[in-house]
């Protein structure tokens, strides 16, 4: 089985948007045992789509365009496919049903266009969209599987794994099964993650290891083929345990989509504590990527942001000699700003931020200095130095991430 995947859309040709939806895809299929020998980007336009779609017809079998399915005059992927099969867009009952519904519960009108999002080719089947409006569908003709599918990420992919996994599984069954691992690693950045492994990932047959950089983290994807799920699975263990053997300080936890700060929420909740926050640099975004986590108000109630040595003094009701004497970016000062906002706030744990995100130097530190400090229950307060790189923003972003791997270690040692 031969898979391709054309990504619709100017908008990615252009480089206004990053193709996230694509690598996806591909991933999904690999994990079928379904090989992507070919990917593309096509813009806008019906001639240079249908190009496409005829030279994918000479060398694959399982044709997947992803994007165009809007109601507006650019999205034009269904149409173009309708007309390549000879066939007729027609509506989509459930589709339709569910578009007005929308329209009416919000109480806006409904324009024509909006019905183009509940068709498809004619003899297709439908798949159901659980997060937008614009349907989806899988087309079977006699040399070759068409998929469409709708541009937006979280669309994306809720449909696939909702609806076209499940079709491709029963459609493509393979004689072997396919088990995969993910394990997400911060703290290491890919090229040394990978050289740590390199007589793993060199020597690699059946299971086989796959690195991933995300936004200051790595991914390992582990993925095993066996006769039944349970040999699979063994080979998952015997694979994973050599990996944390080596990188192992690093590791975090599992999954495509579990973040660290999800994953931190979490083991808050198991172990019932409570967190409160102060933030200098980062001015509120750890305290935001909390929020993000559902879920996060049974272990966080608010905390503070306090950019300024006057507001550090007036809110956290820290010295301003004190202040003054140690300077802003100082472990003394992450240490009082964590042990004032655990006081303040009757909480079994606080953690602050505090140091140069840049671009300039402050109090004589360079750009990059983070002081990182933690009041836990009942123990002295801690705080940690780091010296990040990269952009204004990206400082401030590796400060929160760390902040989080710092709570994520001490969480699992303190069992």
């Amino acid at each position: 089985m031969r898979a391709e995947i054309i990504a619709v859309g100017t908008e990615i040709l252009l480089g206004e948007i990053t193709n996230t939806t694509t690598p996806f895809v591909a991933r999904e299929l690999a994990d079928l045992g379904i090989d992507v020998y070919y990917q593309s980007v096509i813009g806008d336009n019906a001639e240079r789509l249908e190009a496409a779609i005829k030279l994918a017809d000479s060398r694959s079998e399982l044709i997947i365009l992803t994007g165009g399915l809007g109601p507006t005059k650019d999205d034009l992927t269904k149409q173009t496919l309708a007309a390549h099969l000879n066939e007729k867009l027609v509506v989509d009952a459930p589709a339709m049903a569910y578009i007005e519904e929308f329209f009416a519960r919000s109480k806006r009108p409904m324009t024509e266009n909006n019905r183009l999002q509940a068709m498809l080719p004619a003899n297709s089947t439908p798949l159901k969209n659980p997060v937008g409006m614009a349907v989806g569908a899988l087309y079977q003709a006699p040399a070759h599987t068409y998929m469409l599918l709708p541009g937006p990420p979280s669309e994306l992919e809720a449909m696939f794994i909702d609806s076209a996994r499940p079709i491709l599984v029963a459609k493509f069954k393979q004689a072997s099964v396919l088990e995969s691992r993910v394990l997400r690693f911060h703290g290491i950045g890919e090229s040394a993650l990978v050289t740590q492994l390199a007589d793993l990932i060199d020597s690699q047959t059946n299971p086989t290891i796959a690195p991933y950089a995300k936004t200051n983290e790595v991914t390992l994807r582990l993925t095993a083929e066996a006769t039944d799920q349970a040999n699979a699975q063994q080979l998952l263990i015997e694979l994973e345990a050599e990996v944390q053997a080596r990188v192992g300080a690093y590791f975090y936890g599992y999954g495509e989509h579990n973040s660290l700060e999800q994953v931190v929420v979490q083991l808050l909740k198991q172990r019932n504590l409570t967190i409160t926050a102060a933030e200098s640099l980062t001015s509120g975004l750890f305290q935001s990527m909390i929020a993000n986590v559902s879920g996060a108000s049974t272990v966080f109630n608010g905390g503070f942001v306090t950019y300024s040595l006057a507001e550090k003094a007036h809110l956290l009701q820290i010295d301003a000699a004190q202040l003054h004497k140690y300077g802003v970016v100082s472990q003394e000062t992450a240490l009082a700003m964590a042990r004032q906002a655990k006081q303040i706030m009757q909480t079994d744990i606080a953690i602050s931020f505090t140091g140069v995100a840049g671009p300039d130097t402050l109090e004589g530190q360079p750009a990059g200095t983070v002081y990182i400090g933690i009041a836990y229950r009942d123990q002295a307060p801690i705080a940690r130095k780091f010296s990040f790189s990269k952009s204004r923003n990206s400082v401030r972003q590796q400060s929160a991430l760390m902040g989080f791997d710092l709570l994520y270690h001490l969480l699992v040692v303190d069992k």
